[in-house]
């Protein structure tokens, strides 16, 4: 059989088998549902009924909107004949084509590596042993998130895609018409970083790992929550600004945002609080400067094989010696080539927060050393 007749009889089965359970299916919805309390997500809302679980999806971008429902059905017992609109989701997924890194790395350390199938971006995916399936060829390369391979994704016929969803994205193409589950990981666009680790629960619906992902959110909770409180000792509160330009802009997160919030947990002042999105804004360099060209911390991000140092931060823009932490030599950096960021923080916020406040407040958190930033080296 060529590739084209594969490729088509894989689209007739994948079509066929989303018909009977991965498509959307409406009645009204069912009376008596028993609420998961969740702390801080405020994006999701999640209500189990005796045949079905519904999981909600606030549009972050217009929270008076729903951007998408779940309806969680056991794949080892039929469809129930009356379940409430919106798109069916057969648990655990087995079959999982996931287009983050960060997705991933959580859903390794649930212990449902074996869940993943296919990942897009796999140059990204630095789990050792995504890289070697991938080698291996049991997990699908499927190309850019961007642009993915769409005969692979038809091969792999997964059960379910995890990607983050962006505003007025217009859809997904030819992605979005293959009838699969997409689960919009809305989870970034939290607004506190408990908020988005509470998520985890929600995966670890997806792919049978409640109990695992439950447990291991009360102990990141109850971690952030005692560094938290260390930090509201602290008697000085400097001033932090974040990350750096690219191309044209600077891209800077909200006070709302988990960023904002966990410069706020840590006992900062950060320079932007006082912006009220959730996400990032891109701003002009003179506008960042103009507010915090005087900031006494900044914490940047970025990918590169050797570690960046202040003399190579001026020679990628010479204005950034205009900045007081650049000339008091406090910037303070992430290498994520080498650093294990994206795959870790976002689930372990507990883990960040620490390093945030080692670094404002050293006497606060005595014999911790940070994991993720380190001052820049002079050359």
């Amino acid at each position: 059989m060529n590739r084209i007749l594969l490729s088509a009889y894989i689209v007739t089965i994948v079509l066929l088998c989303s018909a009977c359970g991965g498509g959307s299916k409406t009645s009204s919805v069912t009376a008596g549902g028993d609420t998961l309390k969740l702390r801080y997500a405020e994006n999701l809302r999640i209500v189990n009924y005796p045949e079905y679980t519904v999981a909600e999806v606030r549009n972050p971008w217009d929270t008076l909107k729903t951007l998408h429902t779940y309806i969680l059905t056991d794949k080892t017992k039929p469809v129930p004949e009356s379940v409430p609109e919106g798109t069916v989701v057969r648990v655990p997924l087995e079959r999982t084509l996931v287009y983050s890194v960060v997705h991933g790395s959580l859903l390794n350390e649930l212990g449902a590596l074996d869940n993943i199938r296919g990942v897009c971006n796999s140059e990204y995916f630095k789990l050792p042993e995504v890289q070697e399936r991938c080698r291996e060829g049991i997990i699908t390369d499927c190309g850019n998130s961007m642009s993915p391979d769409i005969e692979r994704i038809i091969e792999l016929n997964p059960d379910g895609i995890l990607l983050s969803p962006f505003e007025n994205n217009g859809g997904y193409g030819r992605v979005g018409k293959l009838n699969i589950p997409i689960i919009e990981c809305a989870d970034y666009m939290e607004t506190s970083p408990l908020g988005r680790a509470e998520w985890m629960r929600f995966y670890g619906m997806l792919t049978g790992k409640e109990a695992k992902a439950d447990s291991l959110f009360t102990a990141v909770e109850r971690e952030y929550l005692n560094v938290k409180r260390r930090a509201a000792q602290a008697q000085k509160h400097p001033t932090v600004l974040s990350d750096l330009r690219y191309g044209s802009a600077w891209y800077i997160a909200g006070g709302n945002s988990t960023t904002g919030k966990l410069y706020a947990d840590a006992g900062a002042n950060y320079i932007f609080a006082d912006l009220q999105n959730s996400g990032s804004i891109p701003l002009a360099f003179e506008a960042v400067f103009d507010k915090g060209g005087d900031a006494d911390y900044w914490f940047i991000k970025y990918n590169q094989k050797t570690d960046k140092t202040y003399r190579e931060l001026k020679q990628d823009y010479a204005p950034y010696a205009r900045f007081k932490a650049f000339k008091e030599r406090r910037i303070y950096g992430c290498n994520t080539g080498r650093i294990p960021y994206y795959e870790e923080s976002p689930f372990h916020p507990e883990e960040l927060l620490k390093d945030i406040v080692k670094i404002l407040h050293p006497d606060l958190l005595e014999g911790y050393e940070p994991k993720y930033f380190s001052n820049l080296a002079a050359d």
